[in-house]
């Protein structure tokens, strides 16, 4: 299944090292706002080589809208967008071709398919994220203009945030809130990149001036849409809203006297209230000598941010768009 959503509907598709990435999107409404430019300050917070924690892998990630807007709207028509690959080394992957790599998908994706594009991971590279993150803008334009979306790195290894200042997420490379323990990320990252060793973490994506009344009841609850989206992103090992699973170890009294424990959700249906969800983040699982040429994030956290903001924008669209459809 590469296709996710009811009414508003992406399917991406590309692999790591072919021709070009990109993304289908489907019950999009006319008449809305839509260039090329609108693409690229979320698509330049996701692309790879944008600082010294990231990978070095250099591409441009320019975006072409194929379809689906004249004269700078939506026409309610499906909307194309690619992204050509320029930085692409696949010789780098030649003895690989049949040799798996631990904690990667190489396994799994040869016994299921035997004949596969076995370069940078192919379809289960991460670059496939960035048909998220192009899908995501298109996303918040539906939804209601004053909605926010905030992702924050909220730990890093065993580095955990004490403070949140909005305005210094995007001040350090690793987008967290707390300046002091940002710049101590950094360095830690910096130095495991130097060994050839990679860390996980921990996003908090928290949504201001949230719609009520988005989810339905048992198997579509919004909950399980959203851990649906969080969890097809490859990074991902886990998913949780409010309390999470700190709720384990509550009692009763404590966890219904502050309502941040619900997260924004009650029944499965949106409150009003922020949503607060969290997601943990595995370690980058090429490591030692072949993460020391640069080709790889020691940490990718800073880079899965804007996909976990996309995948909530368009969970949360498409919810929009079924209650709309529903309302009496």
């Amino acid at each position: 299944m590469n296709s996710l959503g009811e009414l508003f509907r992406i399917t991406s598709f590309g692999e790591s090292h072919g021709v070009a990435l990109g993304v289908v999107i489907d019950g999009c409404p006319a008449g809305i706002p839509l260039c090329v430019e609108d693409l690229l300050p979320e698509i330049a917070r996701r692309r790879p080589g944008q600082s010294e924690v990231t990978t070095a892998r250099k591409e441009s990630d320019t975006p072409v809208i194929l379809s689906g807007v004249f004269e700078g709207k939506t026409t309610g028509m499906p909307i194309a967008v690619t992204v050509h690959n320029e930085g692409q080394r696949s010789g780098d992957y030649e003895a690989l071709r049949n040799t798996p790599r631990p904690g990667h998908a190489d396994e799994t994706y040869a016994a299921k398919y035997v004949h596969r594009d076995h370069r940078g991971g192919g379809r289960s590279s991460g670059r496939e994220t960035l048909a998220r993150v192009i899908a995501g803008v298109v996303a918040r334009k539906i939804l209601p203009a004053d909605v926010q979306i905030l992702g924050h790195a909220q730990q890093v290894g065993h580095l955990v945030a004490k403070t949140f200042e909005e305005s210094e997420i995007e001040r350090n490379a690793m987008r967290c809130a707390d300046a002091q323990v940002g710049q101590e990320m950094v360095e830690f990252v910096r130095g495991l990149k130097d060994e050839g060793d990679s860390v996980g973490g921990r996003i908090e994506v928290v949504v201001r001036n949230m719609p009520p009344h988005l989810g339905e009841p048992v198997f579509d609850k919004l909950k399980a849409r959203l851990a649906h989206a969080f969890l097809s992103v490859g990074a991902v090992t886990g998913f949780s809203y409010g309390a999470g699973f700190e709720s384990a170890s509550m009692r009763g009294q404590d966890y219904v006297a502050n309502p941040a424990n619900f997260g924004g959700i009650l029944g499965g249906i949106s409150s009003g209230r922020d949503l607060r969800l969290m997601a943990s983040i595995k370690p980058t699982t090429s490591i030692g000598e072949v993460a020391k040429k640069g080709r790889h994030d020691p940490c990718i956290v800073p880079r899965v941010i804007p996909v976990l903001e996309a995948m909530v924008a368009i969970s949360l669209a498409d919810a929009w768009l079924i209650a709309r459809s529903r309302a009496t």
